[in-house]
């Protein structure tokens, strides 16, 4: 089940929910409305390799913009650092960014309980675009859980996006065995 705004805003209140900020004016019917951070990295290497600690290169979203450009591989970040201590949240990018042609998100739309940090948005587009920071790039949605939890994710030894961030991280497939 997904929680309407009274239940979030309930949630929030109880501290099951953590967003910060927090806007009300972001607070959909059933949803959050959340930011495009300052900061955006891509790759070094051209070719990546599963197995190993693929460099990422940080830079800043000036005041004028960035136009983003096809066949590159973008990591974006949250304004918004949450934290959600019993519902399953779902990141979905808002349809407007997705009329620009921009995905947010290649395959990691959904968070695990426990989930304590920003968002990395792993941002690709269509057609060059220029995109500004503190523009509304996604929405969190937030489902119930059913049943008890053993592993929340802040919680677990091997958990690798634990650490607080304002950054976007790169991906640590790396410190799987495989």
């Amino acid at each position: 089940m997904i929680l309407s705004d009274q239940e979030i805003l309930k949630e929030i209140e109880e501290g099951s929910i953590l967003i910060e900020p927090f806007r009300e004016e972001c607070l959909g019917t059933n949803s959050y409305d959340v930011h495009l951070g300052k900061y955006l990295a891509t790759y070094k290497d051209r070719v990546l390799d599963a197995r190993k600690h693929n460099q990422i290169e940080e830079f800043v979203i000036e005041e004028e913009g960035f136009v983003l450009e096809p066949n590159t591989l973008y990591l974006g970040v949250t304004e918004e650092y949450t934290e959600t201590h019993k519902h399953v949240p779902f990141l979905e990018g808002k349809s407007s960014v997705g009329r620009l042609g921009i995905d947010i998100h290649a395959t990691a739309g959904k968070g695990d309980v426990g989930f304590c940090n920003t968002w990395t948005l792993e941002i690709s587009v269509s057609q060059p675009v220029r995109i500004y920071a503190g523009m509304p790039i996604g929405q969190l949605i937030y489902f119930d859980v059913h049943g008890g939890i053993t592993n929340y994710y802040n919680r677990k030894r091997n958990a690798k996006y634990i650490q607080r961030t304002v950054k976007p991280v790169e991906s640590m497939m790396w410190k799987n065995a495989f």
